[in-house]
């Protein structure tokens, strides 16, 4: 594997570690106040209401981390590079557009699509230059 493709590896795989951690927020210990405090309810009722969203979206986060970790596991165990390289990018990707879906359609929430978007689109972008060299 060339630099760049190490570069990129190292940044999909910090972003399906982070989606991994907002899944087990949203799914698993979205019961806890602190937790949903920090997704901006404040009161239990509140939080009842947005749990089957909450459960529903950290699932497609744990999905994304899967698809990344497929991918990588192709690239870099298997020898399948390419293949590997194409799913881990595509997920990849879906967290980079996830992230501009959610800045987008609440400016407010701007540090949550950060959070979610940088690691992923850092990894795209050496990515892209490693299938490019």
């Amino acid at each position: 594997m060339t630099v760049f493709a190490i570069i990129g590896s190292i940044f999909v795989f910090i972003a399906a570690v982070i989606h991994v951690l907002i899944f087990f927020l949203e799914s698993v210990l979205w019961s806890k106040p602190s937790t949903w405090k920090r997704f901006g309810l404040k009161t239990q009722a509140e939080a009842d209401i947005v749990r089957p969203m909450a459960f529903n979206q950290g699932f497609y986060n744990l999905f994304l981390a899967i698809g990344v970790g497929i991918g990588l596991v192709l690239m870099g165990v298997v020898g399948a590079k390419q293949p590997g390289m194409a799913i881990a990018l595509f997920s990849a990707l879906s967290m980079v557009l996830a992230a501009l879906v959610l800045v987008t359609s609440s400016p407010k929430l701007a540090r949550s699509a950060a959070i979610q978007g940088i690691a992923p689109l850092i990894g795209v972008i050496f990515l892209t230059v490693a299938l490019l060299n």
